[in-house]
């Protein structure tokens, strides 16, 4: 077992040697990266729509008494929509869009789409 192991570990080794030496090779310049005027605001807003997103998405989950598998969330510009297939009680459409309305980022909240019982 204890050869083995060496055995291993000097493959190991060889592999890594080998493989800085090839990379080590073929290294190459590449022209910094330029982005266009207004495309890192883009990225920017597309992160920050995917963050609040998935952060309302994962508090509503995490609350009791909230159906948070069944709420769709879905966010444009700041703007958070909630939905679902569904029906949700009043307490839970407003305990829902408390939570949304909580969270770093959101602009507004449109609960329409909730159906309520």
């Amino acid at each position: 077992m204890k050869k083995f192991a060496i055995a291993a570990a000097t493959a190991t080794a060889l592999t890594l040697t080998l493989a800085n030496a090839a990379f080590a090779q073929t290294t190459t310049t590449q022209a910094p990266l330029t982005v266009a005027t207004g495309e890192a605001a883009k990225v920017e807003e597309v992160t920050s729509d995917t963050w609040i997103t998935t952060k309302v998405k994962s508090d509503l989950l995490t609350e009791k008494g909230i159906p948070g598998t069944d709420i769709k969330v879905e966010t444009n510009k700041g703007v958070v929509s909630l939905s679902s297939t569904v029906a949700v009680t009043d307490s839970q459409k407003a305990t829902a869009v408390a939570i949304t309305k909580k969270i770093k980022g959101v602009k507004a909240v449109s609960a329409d789409g909730l159906k309520a019982e």
